[in-house]
């Protein structure tokens, strides 16, 4: 009988909740223009983690899966066309009650690609198609860093709070665009180093990603603009979050059976297109909304759904992972089994 596995909890989850709650408690540090200057960490930070995420990418992983492209023409329709269409559907049903500050939070979510890491790693968990989820994360990430600030453009204009486009695409250019380009430059000088290091990179991408949430909800604080939210907001949020990720992921697996996947295909689109990136959202945002005071209020339903999407697709995998073996994947294993004596005898003989 298969042991069902679960995903390890990510100490990432448990800082993120307590930066915000630190920021609320004693903001003056992270304040822009305040005596730390963490503005500036904020701001030039946010090329670091984008060079890190150039470093680390391997194109010959997404080569592996880049073949099977209704999978992911589905997985990308998802990320950037069901959710926005979700998000403008409620407030089109919610014009009047719901607020403009809070309804730009979830467009801006809608509009975010698809996680990389935590995609590929529930894919896996489940037994899914493990070489197009990394490629379609991957691809979703890329896309990312130009429609997300076009579409958001689209959404402000609409709403008569025009964007500044032109400034907001060079800064992408200059502060996300080059990071990656650099970093996939210098890959073939440090892939090696890199991977040695994975761990330590992983963690400094998320320290500056906690830096930058400290710095949004410590400015949002000293304006004011949580104490001017009435406690229902919070369960506002929770509850948009939770029927957002409910309609996308259960329309993604519908449309993924009725399009004829196999299961392992369903899995991965799915997981891929109803997920939303918290490494790209927060340092995105800090670029095209500034050091505004209304940005925790946007950030808040992007951190949500970090945390719901984590929890409920840990419990998803792991109860597809708890699934008996297909003849292919118990073959498949047999072979490693049989192949891991073997390997060991001869790095012993080497």
């Amino acid at each position: 009988m298969s042991k069902t596995r679960r995903a390890k909890p990510d100490w990432f989850m448990i800082a993120l909740p307590l930066v915000a709650l630190a920021a609320c408690l004693w903001p003056t540090p992270g304040v822009t223009g305040g005596p730390l200057h963490w503005d500036w960490i904020s701001t030039y930070g946010v090329s670091v983690v984008f060079f890190l995420y150039g470093l680390t990418l391997a194109p010959e992983k997404m080569r592996a899966g880049a073949s099977h492209w209704r999978l992911h023409l589905l997985a990308t329709a998802g990320t950037f066309i069901l959710f926005p269409a979700l998000v403008l559907g409620a407030g089109a049903l919610g014009k009047g009650w719901i607020q403009p500050e809070l309804l730009l939070g979830f467009f801006f979510l809608a509009v975010l690609p698809s996680t990389i890491s935590s995609s590929v790693a529930m894919t896996s968990l489940a037994r899914g198609n493990l070489p197009a989820s990394i490629f379609n994360a991957t691809l979703s990430s890329l896309i990312g860093v130009v429609a997300t600030p076009l579409l958001m453009a689209w959404y402000t204009h609409s709403q008569g709070a025009a964007m500044p486009l032109g400034p907001v695409l060079l800064k992408v250019a200059l502060l996300v665009v080059l990071p990656i380009v650099l970093g996939q430059l210098v890959r073939p000088l440090l892939s090696a180093w890199a991977n040695r290091h994975y761990a330590r990179i992983k963690m400094a991408d998320r320290v500056i990603i906690l830096a930058i949430v400290y710095g949004s909800f410590a400015d949002s604080m000293a304006s004011g603009i949580w104490s001017q939210q009435d406690p229902i907001v919070l369960v506002e949020i929770v509850a948009g979050v939770v029927l957002l990720f409910g309609i996308a992921f259960s329309v993604m697996w519908g449309v993924c059976r009725l399009a004829g996947f196999d299961l392992p295909d369903t899995i991965a689109a799915t997981f891929c297109g109803s997920k939303k990136s918290l490494a790209t959202g927060v340092p995105l945002a800090r670029l095209m909304f500034g050091a505004t005071p209304q940005l925790g209020l946007v950030l808040a339903p992007l951190m949500l759904f970090h945390f719901f999407q984590l929890m409920a697709v840990s419990v998803i995998a792991g109860r597809l992972a708890a699934r008996p073996l297909t003849d292919a994947e118990a073959r498949e294993a047999h072979n490693n089994k049989n192949e891991k004596p073997a390997r060991s005898q001869a790095a012993k003989a080497a």
